[in-house]
């Protein structure tokens, strides 16, 4: 399993849980299992319940009778929970990284390394893909991906000519984004802006921020009292997104105090200071450098 995803701050993400031998976890998204399989590796009667939307991440699960596989988006934690009769669990890891695996799969389109079609579905079943999105969505709804998912401050201007080369012929390849891309790459720093401009595409594909904040809202109903949030981001939407609701219980604004000027948070902050890769692990495996990792405990 190894081989097929290096885990990203393993060690301190599994310390973070605070293993019972014979609870039950959550690992959001299996990958290549290196998380799962040190968690299996410290179960003895309890369960690992593991969610992926790639068949094949799925058909990379072990057989154990302690795992129970999920072939599904971690935003719908609580209706799989259910369906698996579980009520409540000890502990919620989520490593939200996109696998190597999918960034070298070169027919997945999630790599500007490669050229093939514009793809990026996690999901292989879904619908929607990166070519619909750049061939179909509109100037405005372009912009806001381009600016506020890739956090591209030319996000106006992208949109402007992906709409100007789609007029001319559909936009099928990344060779095709790549080359209406390239008025707005500067001599230095392109593989930046390129990551930015896929990052944005990705996330619009497979709805990440409104599957993250679904997952995290179930999180406060399923995770027991004393268990533990242990959440791997790789960007800084995402890591808004966490830390504000761990720090308050929502994403924006702030919550409602009693009489008293208190207010109630589902969890408290384990570590105080976002925990990132050391120099060592980053020379292992470059993908990791962007890492932080947030741990919290269900009050």
């Amino acid at each position: 399993m190894d081989s097929y995803h290096i885990p990203v701050l393993l060690n301190q993400s599994i310390e973070g849980l605070s293993i019972n031998p014979n609870g039950i976890y959550v690992d959001c998204t299996f990958g290549g299992g290196g998380h799962s399989k040190v968690i299996l590796d410290k179960l003895d009667k309890g369960k690992l319940v593991v969610f992926d939307q790639d068949v094949d991440a799925i058909a990379n699960m072990p057989d154990d009778d302690r795992l129970v596989k999920v072939q599904g988006n971690f935003r719908y934690l609580r209706n799989y929970l259910r369906y698996n009769n579980i009520d409540k669990v000890d502990g919620v890891l989520a490593d939200l990284g996109v696998s190597s695996h999918h960034f070298d799969d070169k027919e997945r389109g999630f790599s500007f390394r490669f050229d093939a079609d514009l793809d990026m579905r996690m999901n292989q079943l879904a619908d929607l893909t990166a070519k619909k999105v750049l061939n179909e969505y509109s100037v405005d709804e372009l912009k806001f991906i381009f600016k506020n998912y890739g956090e591209l401050k030319s996000g106006g201007r992208i949109a402007g000519f992906v709409d100007r080369f789609r007029k001319k012929k559909e936009i099928k390849t990344i060779a095709d984004f790549k080359e209406l891309l390239e008025p707005i790459l500067p001599p230095k720093g392109q593989s930046k802006v390129l990551a930015q401009a896929f990052q944005a595409l990705r996330i619009e594909v497979n709805q990440e921020m409104e599957a993250l904040k679904d997952m995290l809202l179930q999180t406060a109903d399923v995770i027991s009292k004393g268990g533990r949030l242990v959440v791997i981001t790789y960007h800084s939407l995402e890591d808004r997104l966490v830390k504000n609701f761990i720090k308050k219980g929502m994403f924006i604004g702030e919550p409602e105090k009693d009489i008293y000027g208190n207010f109630t948070v589902p969890f408290s902050v384990i570590n105080r200071k976002v925990i990132v890769p050391d120099s060592k692990e980053i020379e292992k495996n470059s993908r990791a450098r962007s890492a932080k990792l947030r741990i919290a405990v269900k009050n």
